[in-house]
């Protein structure tokens, strides 16, 4: 009894008492540099109970100041299990000094007289970037040379050059096969600090246009372009499947960005004084460059079993099962595997005995999209019912494709296949479809009667005094039916003209909605309600239905309606405000919310004063 009662408590004391993870050192440092510029290299231990801490030489780097040494402690305690997470970060602030791979050297700790060491690391350091009529700076002094180039890069009155910030297209090939997958990759070049970024690719005619998967975040790498270091990321990427032949124009397209640079013209006092900010947005247009592409035409003449496929494919199937009674389901399945054009082609057609009842295949698309299209797997499922008993036997099924790489069409076939069907009880010896349709022929033949026709004398009802009377009363319904639905119209609240009325209440209601969610950290509620209310109270007084609710339809309504233009400029101004803000949240939140909202306000005031003075 002592004994289990002894095992008992030492497995609870176990249970409640901390886990301590093996002592590990990791290194993190960035993956790019250039010379001159201050970076930060820490050494990452998941224990405080350290003794003592060694570190190599810094070969190529400038130390400017380390270690600093910060710690952090997490208890968390699930299902009676306490786990405490300890770490320790040992960092250093340092400038290389020359341009090549430089290596991180590796770290050493003590725990408990155990000597834990950490792994090395490795910076690709570039060449400091020159900015035109800049003096060299020395890469001792530690200055962020990045930062100080943009400075002086900038122009006086905020505006940013067009080598700054740029956007490239480039399309894998030039020269395709019509249906062929060509990507066109649109790649962003900056040395400012880019807030946001928004622009899609417009509707091509002819073509069929699908996006690729992007990461939600997009980490910038520095690329030396003409000499200077360009923080560069790949922004959308297309994949495009050519329908005609001829030379193909992709269109260029608009990319609207905010950017954050310096505010030089803040008075230094106003900013201590908390009267501005060293910072503001601008507003910056890029155009990606339209691209040329010739689509060929296919090889002719095209096999008749072409099933419209441009890329590499295989084909496999399946039958389940192969012995059923007649009136039985049976499944032919049917899978296509291969990259190419594979959302676009068409389902095999297989040539099934006449004897059966074949449903529509039902499709599963398990593709993902590539550089030369979409990839994986589509299966086509084939319900097939044989109504009679016998033996059957389905031809193999073929695929013909196109394969751009031989440019040549090749067909690919499955085995074939043999179905075994037990005629149904009470059903006779097997027959074909030919014997069936002779035997309903001979059913449905009739002997025509002969002899002169006779018809029957019916009451003739047109021109009768209940004929008029009902023609009557159907037309004293329709007069009451029509007054009846205008007053309807009159008396619903739903009518343009009453929701005309009421625009204002219902506008000034979803601002003090937005209000309330100023102060909250759900900004996109707050910019959602705002922009509610803008286009809300212009539906409503302009007695524009949701689906016409454009800002085209908008502005051309206004200035129908006699709106000065200024009025105009100023509501599409906000809206485009709060589009930009929806997306890329700024620094100082609740002052942009403030000014936003200040803004709506306005334009609604004076939307509403200039409808009623145009009436």
């Amino acid at each position: 009894m002592m004994k289990r009662l002894y095992t008992l408590l030492t497995l609870l004391v176990l249970a409640l008492s901390p886990v301590f993870p093996q002592a590990t050192l990791k290194v993190q440092a960035p993956s790019q540099a250039e010379v001159g510029q201050r970076i930060r290299i820490s050494y990452v231990a998941n224990t405080q109970d350290i003794s003592d801490f060694q570190v190599g030489d810094f070969t190529g780097f400038n130390v400017l100041y380390g270690p600093s040494t910060s710690s952090s402690t997490n208890i968390s305690m699930i299902n009676g299990r306490t786990t405490r997470n300890s770490t320790t970060t040992f960092t250093y602030t340092v400038v290389p000094v020359q341009e090549g791979t430089l290596k991180v050297p590796a770290a050493a700790i003590k725990v408990d007289d155990k000597t834990i060491k950490s792994g090395t690391a490795s910076i690709e350091v570039l060449p400091a970037s020159q900015p035109q009529d800049a003096q060299p700076q020395n890469p001792k002094q530690g200055g962020n040379q990045q930062q100080q180039r943009q400075q002086q890069a900038r122009q006086p009155n905020g505006q940013i050059s067009g080598d700054e910030l740029y956007m490239s297209v480039t399309a894998s090939r030039k020269k395709i096969y019509e249906q062929e997958a060509v990507m066109l990759t649109y790649k962003l070049y900056t040395l400012v600090n880019i807030q946001q970024i928004s622009g899609e690719m417009p509707q091509i005619d002819g073509c069929h246009v699908q996006e690729m998967d992007r990461p939600a975040q997009l980490s910038l790498k520095y690329e030396r372009v003409n000499g200077r270091n360009y923080g560069t990321a790949v922004w959308k990427q297309y994949i495009v499947f050519p329908q005609k032949t001829g030379k193909l124009k992709i269109p260029s397209i608009t990319f609207d960005t905010q950017v954050e640079v310096q505010n030089h013209s803040m008075d230094p006092f106003d900013i201590f004084f908390g009267g501005g900010s060293l910072s503001q947005m601008v507003r910056k247009q890029i155009v990606a460059p339209a691209v040329e592409i010739d689509v060929m035409s296919l090889p002719t003449p095209k096999p008749d079993n072409f099933s419209g496929a441009v890329g590499k494919f295989s084909v496999s199937a399946s039958l389940t099962p192969d012995q059923v009674n007649a009136n039985d389901a049976a499944t032919l399945r049917l899978v296509v595997t291969g990259q190419g054009n594979m959302k676009l082609m068409k389902a095999p057609s297989i040539r099934f005995p006449q004897d059966f009842e074949v449903y529509d295949p039902k499709e599963n698309n398990k593709t993902s999209n590539t550089a030369t299209g979409a990839k994986g797997t589509i299966t086509y499922d084939y319900v097939i019912v044989p109504r009679h008993g016998g033996q059957f036997s389905i031809p193999p099924v073929e695929f013909c494709y196109f394969d751009p790489e031989h440019e040549r069409y090749n067909t690919v076939r499955t085995d074939s296949f043999h179905l075994a069907v037990a005629k149904a009880k009470g059903q006779p010896v097997a027959y074909t479809r030919e014997q069936e349709e002779l035997n309903v022929l001979s059913n449905d033949i009739r002997f025509i009667k002969l002899g002169e026709l006779e018809s029957e004398e019916t009451d003739d009802f047109f021109g009768t005094s209940s004929y008029w009377l009902t023609y009557l009363l159907f037309f004293l319904a329709f007069v009451a039916a029509f007054f009846w639905i205008r007053r309807q119209q009159k008396l619903n609240p739903n009518s343009w003209t009453v929701k005309g009325k009421k625009a204002g209440k219902v506008a000034s209601k979803r601002l003090k909605r937005a209000s309330k969610l100023m102060h909250t950290k759900d900004d996109a509620a707050f910019y959602d309600e705002v922009m509610r209310a803008l286009l809300g109270y212009a539906g409503d007084k302009l007695s524009l239905p949701t689906n016409e609710l454009t800002k085209d339809n908008v502005i051309s309504t206004l200035t129908a309606r006699g709106v000065e233009q200024e009025v105009v400029d100023s509501f599409i101004a906000v809206l485009s405000d709060c589009e930009f803000a929806r997306y890329a949240p700024v620094s100082d939140t609740n002052l942009a919310k403030e000014k936003i909202y200040q803004q709506a306000s306005d334009v609604i005031t004076q939307m509403n004063a200039s409808l009623k003075s145009h009436k």
